[in-house]
């Protein structure tokens, strides 16, 4: 199914939380690495690794043309809309790297990422959070329908054989790479006051840090008027 993604004439959520733009960050510069590999590999063995070029076990996400609008906006849409907590954003982003990990060949490219990004902060949403959306609701935001979005959400449960959970420390080390992210685009410099503790709390919104197995997670005051999207 196309993925035809058209901007509303609503305006950005006027103070997305920093760990958006260090996200964005991260998956272009996955992306990036990602094309030009599977570019490498096509020009030098040809046919053979249409496999790999169009995202392995990924095709099921993979849209028919590159969205109109870029992964940044894409996810302060979904910031601005779906209203779940910022750190399921850190732990969507877990599940995208675990995908990684458990198929290397599956590789994130400008074809998938809007999917994977949508289907990977629902699940997230669900584990964190004691109050979401319906799958129904994120389609309309993510620009997808409902029986797509289903199936999306089922392969993605399949492909990380259900493993969503994430305990702290792990949870940790995601928002600790996300702030390396923030420091490359401020010059390899973080501002006064960066502590341990203190970057979750910038990263995420959330200044509750709990056990091993207990997850980070905050409410959101953001506005969920006019969520309509076309994919």
């Amino acid at each position: 199914m196309e993925m035809g993604i058209e901007e509303d004439s609503e305006g950005s959520p006027a103070t997305p939380p920093r760990l958006l733009a260090a996200l964005t960050a991260a998956l272009e510069r996955l992306i990036r690495r990602n094309e030009a590999l599977t570019e490498a590999i096509t020009v030098g063995e040809g046919r053979g690794c249409h496999y790999l070029s169009f995202g392995g076990n990924l095709d099921l996400f993979r849209a028919a043309r590159v969205p109109s609008i870029s992964v940044g906006r894409y996810l302060e849409r979904l910031y601005q809309y779906a209203e779940c907590s910022p750190s399921c954003f850190v732990l969507g982003f877990a599940y995208i790297d675990r995908l990684a990990h458990r198929h290397p060949f599956a590789f994130l490219v400008s074809l998938n990422v809007h999917r994977l990004i949508l289907t990977s902060v629902m699940v997230a949403s669900k584990v964190l959070d004691d109050v979401h959306h319906s799958n129904a609701f994120y389609s309309k935001v993510g620009g997808v329908s409902m029986e797509e979005l289903n199936r999306l959400e089922l392969e993605l449960l399949f492909l990380l054989d259900f493993d969503v959970a994430v305990g702290s420390r792990v949870f940790e080390g995601y928002c600790l790479h996300l702030e390396k992210e923030m420091m490359l685009q401020n010059g390899g410099v973080m501002g006064d006051g960066w502590r341990r503790r203190r970057d979750l709390t910038e990263i995420t919104g959330s200044s509750n840090v709990r056990g091993e197995k207990e997850e980070v997670s905050t409410g959101s005051g953001r506005s969920s008027a006019s969520p309509y999207l076309s994919l």
